[in-house]
């Protein structure tokens, strides 16, 4: 989906806002920090108010998990990551600019739904606004691995591991659309090894 016009001012806003969520890192994770997670979810589940809570994992947690029968499964296994304490951004009352963005950008395209309207027009309009932020979360993505962002704020480009625990395997295509392929080459190794444990 691609934003013009108006509608750009929640993709401008994620943009500067994950910028400032990189900085604010603790200084003294940075050298640790091996890969980003943006883990996207909604507010009471209700997919007018999804938002993307953009954090890491580290070397120490990796280590915390790894067992020596599957070290790939706590390196890349979002379940074994620091999921907790990280910033959201998006329809999410820690985001008071963010949302009445992201709810004035959805009412213009006409994907806003009420609840009493006809469940059809409900179920549609769900799927449409779960798309529309999945787009604006690998858009986000891509633009701060093609803006240097992340390397320049981090010292090194890392992979963005994007997830959604609603959805399970959806990681390995979003993820694989929001980076360059050298730096989730290990990530997908794991993947394929997870679907074939033989090859």
């Amino acid at each position: 989906m691609v934003l013009a016009g108006r509608d750009r001012d929640f993709t401008e806003y994620l943009r500067n806002a994950a910028l400032n969520v990189l900085r604010r890192f603790p200084e003294r994770l940075v050298p640790e920090i091996y890969a980003l997670s943006f883990r996207v979810w909604r507010v009471d589940d209700d997919d007018r108010r999804p938002y993307v809570a953009i954090g890491y994992n580290t070397e120490s947690q990796y280590e915390r998990e790894r067992r020596p029968e599957d070290p790939g499964e706590a390196r890349w296994n979002y379940a074994c990551w620091l999921l907790d304490g990280f910033e959201t951004l998006g329809s999410a009352p820690e985001d008071p600019v963010g949302g009445p963005l992201y709810e004035a950008e959805v009412r213009r395209l006409g994907l806003w739904f009420e609840e009493d309207q006809e469940r059809e027009e409900v179920e549609t309009r769900r799927e449409l606004l779960q798309l529309h932020f999945d787009d604006a979360v690998l858009g986000l993505a891509r633009h701060l691995h093609q803006s240097g962002a992340i390397a320049s704020v981090l010292g090194r480009p890392l992979p963005v591991v994007i997830f959604d625990m609603y959805r399970p395997g959806w990681e390995v295509e979003a993820t694989e659309a929001a980076n360059p392929p050298e730096l989730i080459a290990d990530f997908l190794a794991w993947q394929r090894a997870q679907e074939d444990p033989d090859a």
